[in-house]
């Protein structure tokens, strides 16, 4: 043999130890460096006839599209619905499903109406990832929270979601209800801040008739980080059978009372800080409207 000199003289035992490493399950570099055998021709050469170990083997990386071009093909979709659905070329969608009978050919109206479709879609997801973006650079623009900002924010939270007391009803009660629990966290932490104990503090569950009202309880419970059984009774709100409600479903929880026991000189404090912020706030200018 031509490469049978110098080095590589002994093949026939250089073939013995390469062929004893293969079946070890050795890859063709690990070969290399174990033998220092740099020329790929001899190196294939005393391997050849032995296969590769399975782990040196790549998956197909085509595999999982091209079973669902070939699923969406029996569902009689076309090649041009396949390739904006899967995002590959018509020649591989033609070269994997080529065996499979042509879906019927659909009406024109048809199918202006399901590319309409699937324009319309396209066009939904790009609106909704515009909207992401633009909230997630909002909740960027926050940054960290001073107490005076809290202290700011929990007053107008209350003012706009909390009980206040009336001219005709003198309820001086320190009373919030809300469904969301990201506004039940923020009201908690000004309650803190205020130096309000966690003692003091009352919940009820007020819900529809119609929902799961344990598992509710059970939620809010874990939201505020206190025992179920501690609630007081849940208020239960019968369903109007005429009224069509869409706070429904498995994420519906009604929503949590928060009262706060001997709460009268807390709420005139909050009632004194709200009229505060308001007469902080600068006269408008109105000279140049018209």
């Amino acid at each position: 043999m031509a490469h049978a000199s110098g080095k590589y003289a002994d093949f026939e035992g250089l073939r013995e130890r390469a062929v004893a490493l293969r079946r070890q399950g050795l890859s063709l570099r690990q070969i290399r460096a174990e033998l220092k055998i740099y020329n790929n021709d001899i190196l294939n050469q005393l391997v050849k006839g032995e296969p590769p170990p399975a782990w040196t083997k790549r998956p197909r990386a085509k595999d999982d599209l091209r079973e669902k071009a070939r699923e969406l093909r029996r569902q009689g979709w076309t090649y041009d619905r396949i390739q904006v659905e899967l995002g590959c070329s018509k020649s591989s969608i033609s070269l994997w499903v080529r065996d499979l009978p042509k879906p019927e050919r659909r009406d024109p109206a048809e199918q202006a109406k399901l590319a309409a479709q699937k324009r319309w879609e396209h066009e939904l997801a790009v609106r909704d990832e515009e909207r992401q973006r633009t909230k997630r650079a909002a909740a960027q623009e926050i940054g960290e929270l001073s107490a005076r900002d809290l202290f700011m924010a929990g007053v107008a939270l209350y003012w706009a979601e909390g009980a206040k007391d009336k001219p005709y009803a003198r309820r001086e009660d320190v009373l919030f209800v809300n469904s969301d629990p990201g506004v039940i966290r923020l009201y908690l932490a000004w309650l803190d801040l205020l130096g309000v104990e966690r003692d003091r503090l009352r919940y009820r569950v007020m819900i529809h008739s119609t929902a799961d009202i344990g598992g509710a309880e059970r939620f809010w419970a874990n939201a505020v980080g206190v025992e179920a059984s501690t609630f007081q009774k849940t208020t239960i709100k019968k369903h109007n059978p005429k009224t069509v409600r869409k706070n429904v479903g498995e994420d519906y929880r009604g929503c949590l009372v928060i009262r706060v026991s001997r709460g009268a000189e807390l709420y005139r404090r909050i009632e004194g800080w709200w009229y505060g912020i308001v007469g902080a706030v600068p006269p408008g200018d109105h000279s140049n409207r018209t």
